[in-house]
């Protein structure tokens, strides 16, 4: 699994789904900003700024400011594996966003999502 091919991909290309998924559901391309700005320490200059450039997931995780240190009470299954048994860090990072996407479409609370 080190070297998947989500690992290069670009970000950008994905990230416009994730709002799709959300929007279909009635959530916004904010209440995703949200998550991500919490889960990785990006702001809105600075996850724009990744955008525009077309940083890979690598890149984003690696630049990212700070991964949060709730990260660790996202539990449950993503793609058929369990997202806390999921050895590389990389990979649990991009699963981690995921999850919290999938939660905000199935209309949970930001303070439940966001771990509050």
């Amino acid at each position: 699994m080190e070297n998947h091919k989500i690992f290069k991909m670009s970000f950008a290309s994905v990230y416009p789904l994730y709002i799709k998924k959300a929007e279909r559901k009635g959530r916004t391309k904010e209440e995703v900003d949200m998550i991500i700005f919490w889960l990785t320490g990006y702001n809105e200059k600075s996850l724009n700024s990744k955008i525009k450039k077309g940083v890979n997931f690598q890149e984003f995780f690696d630049q990212a400011p700070s991964i949060n240190e709730k990260v660790n009470l996202i539990k449950g299954l993503i793609c058929g594996y369990r997202v806390e048994d999921i050895e590389n860090d990389l990979m649990r990072n991009i699963r981690y966003l995921d999850k919290l996407v999938d939660e905000l479409a199935k209309g949970k609370s930001m303070d439940k999502i966001l771990r509050k």
